[in-house]
């Protein structure tokens, strides 16, 4: 049986953080995606889909927090602007910026390149792994 190939995505005012599994097992995070509007990042974001040929996103979203209500509204309607074909699942994504950024820690200066969005994009997805195997 072919592994699904599974993404996630973290949905923010700026960046779209982006990873990718191949394999299920192992999350990559990969380039993110400069939000301009919503039309042109939710275009680049199936674009990516599609060059990967994902069957299963992933998509980041707050469960608590003062703004939840407002953020869950706003990424609900960004998934809803996708082309995507394929199933999705929301993830809580509680905690997974302050985790990226711990990660990148020594590794990086904290730049604005989007990188922690796509490192919290990755925890997302590797919770969303480890989930489907305990």
């Amino acid at each position: 049986m072919e592994k699904r190939r599974v993404a996630a995505i973290d949905v923010g005012l700026k960046r779209v953080g982006v990873a990718i599994s191949l394999d299920g097992r192992s999350a990559l995070p990969q380039q993110p995606i400069l939000r301009k509007n919503r039309k042109q990042a939710a275009g680049e974001v199936d674009r990516f889909l599609r060059e990967w040929r994902v069957d299963l996103l992933v998509v980041g979203l707050p469960k608590s927090g003062s703004s939840a209500e407002e953020m869950q509204r706003r990424i609900r309607h960004f998934v809803s602007l996708l082309d995507f074909k394929g199933e999705i699942e929301f993830m809580d994504e509680y905690g997974s910026s302050v985790e990226a950024v711990e990660r990148m820690k020594g590794i990086t200066r904290q730049k604005r390149d989007g990188k922690i969005d796509s490192i919290a994009a990755q925890i997302i997805l590797e919770r969303y792994l480890q989930k489907g195997r305990s």
